[in-house]
């Protein structure tokens, strides 16, 4: 009994940010789980590859090419998967972008669109998911230690965004649990290897986890896929508008 809160049979998840590195991991995941799994991004090529590794599983997958930072787009993804699978049971929001770029260097038109990615795709894919979601839906909104933190790189876009979506899950849970019964959490992954973590500079990881990660290693993506079914499942019944860092313990440091 205690085990099966943990599955997600009969239910559908819609994980963007799904053509690469840790949404490819969630979206497996979450079909492992036993979710159907509805994928979206902005490749469509790379979505095809995602829905193909889905659908090994056992379980439905229905890609979507989606860009988070326009509103309509958002809309159609929810809609699309309405219609395919008659229900929204879980998001999990983890299109995003980064940037590396010295404060006073940085143009508006990059910082822009950090943001509109990271915070504004995390709100329009909420809200979008909210409108159709029954009580005891949930999302997990990921956020990130560098929203809390620094790492020695140039990221304020970045950490600005992310310190953003901690905020709104806060927000947003006070709003909808009550209100709707959807529970609104957020993870905050610290290292882990992806897109991102390839333009980081020589050297530059490895420092990081002698010199700020407890557990001196980058995490698995098993770590954080398995973080995120706990927060959506039953498991997590009684937990919304909670920040979970999965971090290897950077921020004791």
């Amino acid at each position: 009994m205690t085990l099966e809160r943990f599955r997600l049979d009969g239910r559908v998840a819609i994980v963007t940010g799904a053509s690469s590195g840790l949404g490819v991991a969630f979206a497996r995941g979450f079909a492992e789980a036993g979710a159907d799994v509805v994928i979206g991004a902005r490749r469509p090529d790379r979505l095809d590859h995602t829905r193909r590794l889905v659908e090994e599983t056992g379980r439905r997958c229905l890609a979507v090419t989606t860009d988070v930072s326009v509103p309509e787009q958002c809309q159609a993804l929810v809609d699309t998967a309405v219609a395919e699978f008659g229900q929204v049971d879980i998001l999990i929001n983890n299109a995003g972008v980064g940037a590396a770029v010295p404060a006073l260097r940085e143009e508006p038109e990059q910082f822009r669109h950090v943001v509109d990615v990271n915070l504004h795709g995390t709100y329009w894919m909420a809200q979008a998911c909210a409108r159709v979601m029954r009580p005891g839906s949930s999302i997990v909104n990921i956020g990130s230690v560098l929203g809390e933190t620094t790492a020695g790189l140039p990221q304020a876009a970045y950490s600005a965004s992310k310190a953003a979506v901690t905020g709104l899950t806060r927000d947003l849970a006070q709003q909808w649990t009550t209100r709707k019964g959807i529970r609104v959490n957020c993870l905050e992954p610290g290292f882990f290897h992806s897109e991102m973590t390839e333009q980081y500079p020589p050297g530059y990881l490895d420092r990081v986890m002698e010199q700020r990660v407890v557990m001196n290693r980058a995490g698995e993506p098993v770590e954080l896929v398995t973080a995120a079914i706990f927060l959506a499942s039953d498991a997590a019944s009684y937990i919304s508008g909670v920040v979970l860092p999965v971090d290897g313990g950077l921020l004791l440091t």
